[in-house]
């Protein structure tokens, strides 16, 4: 009977040799010191997390709207007060020209305004960055045909197009995400598109080419994770964006009725008169609204670019 020496020095009473971690918990480990190290970054800015916070309480608002305020506060026929009351303790805004409570108005529309801002912004990020990764990627007459139309929504008046959109489409929450969506992401396409040529000309791309990584292997293994970074700072700018167009459009009377909004509750006044018989506390609240919250995202995409790009410079 023979015996197997074993592989190695062994000492007699010596603990085992700890496990290695398996793939997905080095790359858990990995991730989470990336965001301890962003973190850590971004606390450095202090008009950041000053928007960050701002971002903070208006998120916490809109999700406990249905707690706070009730969805009542949108009945036009249980109205609790006048119409256009002033600013009282009963109602701190003011009223509407309904009677309703514009400070629940004002607090109940925050969940329509922020929902379509982001919704927007994503899908605009999402149509920008699919063209911008395929049109560097490829390159050649698909490449042209893609910057062409990049640049013939780039020339074209933003605004206008959503309105042409709104005004032919059923008016909907669904219709003004689109009309913002479709008509916002020219810019993120070119930035994904010069990202995407920088990348691709390193020389672990022609490697991974050479070992016979396909298409769909380069764009998604090695060009888009290192494309998202600047995917994540421009979605945290284009999201004031779609926040004023959203409420440039319900001002226009392109929104959804049936819904209230921060623009739509400017559309209300105006159409109650309330600029020329100086009812302020019908405009100044939603706008101040609107104002704060696209301010509050500019801060924050401006942060996030400085920690993921810090050459750019950007004031603290």
């Amino acid at each position: 009977m023979t015996t197997t020496e074993p592989d190695g020095p062994m000492t007699a009473g010596a603990p085992p040799r700890p496990a290695r971690p398996s793939p997905r918990a080095l790359a858990r480990q990995r991730r989470r010191r990336s965001a301890a190290r962003f973190w850590k970054r971004y606390r450095t800015h202090r008009a950041g997390v000053l928007g960050l916070a701002a971002l903070s309480l208006f998120a916490l608002i809109a999700l406990t709207a249905p707690l706070t305020v009730g969805s009542d506060v949108q009945s036009v026929t249980n109205a609790p007060g006048d119409p256009l009351e002033s600013p009282s303790a009963e109602f701190p805004l003011g009223t509407d020209q309904f009677g309703r409570d514009l400070l629940g108005l004002l607090v109940w529309g925050a969940r329509v305004s922020l929902l379509v801002g982001l919704l927007a912004a994503v899908l605009s990020v999402a149509i920008g960055a699919l063209i911008g990764i395929t049109a560097g990627h490829f390159r050649g007459w698909y490449a042209t045909v893609l910057m062409r139309i990049t640049d013939w929504f780039l020339v074209m008046p933003t605004l206008v197009l959503a309105i042409a959109l709104a005004t032919v489409m059923t008016r909907s929450l669904g219709t003004i995400i689109l009309a913002i969506g479709v008509t916002t992401w020219p810019t993120t396409a070119r930035l994904v598109r010069a990202q995407t040529l920088a990348v691709e000309s390193r020389p672990y791309i022609e490697r991974a080419k050479a070992l016979g990584g396909g298409h769909w292997h380069v764009m998604s293994r090695h060009v888009l994770p290192n494309v998202m970074p600047l995917v994540l700072a421009q979605t945290t700018l284009i999201i004031s964006s779609a926040i004023l167009a959203e409420a440039t459009l319900a001002f226009l009377g392109l929104g959804d009725p049936t819904v209230v909004s921060w623009g739509g509750l400017l559309q209300d006044a105006r159409e109650a008169g309330a600029v020329s018989t100086g009812k302020w506390w019908y405009l100044v609240p939603p706008g101040v609204a609107i104002a704060v919250v696209a301010l509050a995202f500019t801060l924050c995409g401006r942060a996030v670019e400085s920690v993921l790009n810090p050459k750019l410079g950007v004031a603290r």
